[in-house]
């Protein structure tokens, strides 16, 4: 009787086990990056996308802008910022506020020069705009333009959401998910939702990080104020949502009472 009431027991915790191991497990295809396409293709080792376009300025970024000359008055004359610059230091609230916002025609208000069109330029095509305006006052200055407002954004299934400046001219979506601590254990690798902004509105391109084809998307580089959302797997939801806890301790109880009632 001792025998039959362990085993009775050993095989409904047995399946109990079972049970909850499957509720849990998470495939490895949902799980890799860059995997390949089917499954008799092998992985490629060299991958070729479109050139990587430059930025162009687009209404409401701020632009940083700096002149360099060896007359000091004339560095105070032009990087007065509209009078703002009251620091030489350069942490992130300083040079927000001694940028240029680029306004609803496009222009910046740049001291002494007056209105200068950005919209639409590179950063490239910027300095060399101002710096042909620049000389008209001065010689022998160098301009330096930067864009104040690269950011990228996380929200979903990443470790560490939230907001990231970004401090160079490109970053490619796996640095990006990188800063913000990688995807976390439930991410759905295959519906990562970019969101764009564009010059009529907002963009949403569905990315696949399970495939190696997304190196050849010409959206593996981001730009600057897109928005990264990333969903959950459904094996989440049925985890934390829908599992049958009730029916589930409901059984260990029955369980055991049946071992307590046969060992009477």
């Amino acid at each position: 009787m001792t025998k039959i009431k362990y085993a009775l027991s050993k095989t409904v915790f047995g399946f109990l086990a079972i049970g909850l191991f499957f509720s849990s497990c998470i495939s490895q295809k949902e799980i890799k990056y860059l995997q390949p396409n089917s499954p008799n293709e092998l992985n490629k080792s060299e991958f070729t996308h479109s050139k990587i376009l430059d930025y162009r300025f687009n209404y409401g970024d701020n632009a940083y802008i700096n002149i360099r000359s060896l007359d000091e008055k004339s560095n105070e004359m032009f990087n007065s910022s509209s009078g703002n610059r009251t620091t030489t230091s350069y942490n992130d609230a300083s040079i927000y506020l001694n940028s240029y916002t680029i306004d609803q025609n496009g222009e910046i208000n740049f001291p002494l020069i007056g209105k200068i069109t950005l919209v639409g330029l590179t950063q490239q095509e910027a300095v060399e705009k101002i710096q042909a305006a620049v000389d008209v006052y001065l010689k022998e200055t160098t301009v330096v333009v930067k864009l104040v407002n690269f950011n990228i954004t996380f929200v979903g299934e990443v470790r560490n959401p939230g907001e990231y400046k970004i401090y160079q001219d490109k970053i490619n979506l796996f640095e990006a998910i990188a800063l913000a601590g990688d995807v976390s254990d439930y991410a759905n690798k295959k519906a990562v939702k970019l969101l764009r902004s564009t010059g009529t509105g907002h963009q949403m391109i569905l990315l696949d990080l399970t495939s190696q084809s997304i190196l050849e998307s010409p959206y593996f580089y981001l730009k600057p104020n897109d928005v990264i959302y990333i969903e959950p797997l459904p094996s989440k939801q049925y985890g934390f949502a829908t599992f049958p806890y009730s029916l589930l301790f409901s059984t260990i109880s029955s369980v055991i009472l049946i071992i307590t009632f046969l060992r009477k």
